[in-house]
């Protein structure tokens, strides 16, 4: 299962910076497990903004909270998941043209 996935972390505004720094770094080291897993399979960052757009890829929706809530930062975000599947559009160009161009 695949799921387009907007997160939006909201920090207290009077969180310590130390803290906020230590929140950050240990967020990157569980995205790249993540990524390494397989599970992550691309992300944008919202410009301006303490926001991402992002593919995951799980067997279950059981398995994607899981992991979604296994993030430092799930605390403080708001998650809005949308089940993905692939276009016809794409199945169509690879038929006539090739493998799809990579992002």
């Amino acid at each position: 299962m695949q799921f387009m996935v907007h997160i939006k972390v909201d920090l207290p505004g009077d969180m310590d910076s130390a803290k906020v720094r230590e929140l950050g770094e240990a967020e990157a080291e569980r995205a790249i497990e993540a990524v390494q897993a397989g599970k992550l399979r691309k992300i944008w960052r919202i410009v301006g903004a303490r926001e991402n757009f992002s593919v995951w890829e799980t067997d279950t929706l059981e398995e994607f909270h899981a992991l979604i809530s296994s993030f430092p930062l799930h605390p403080w975000m708001s998650v809005d998941v949308t089940p993905i599947i692939e276009h016809p559009a794409t199945k169509a160009y690879e038929e006539k043209v090739g493998p799809f161009p990579p992002l």
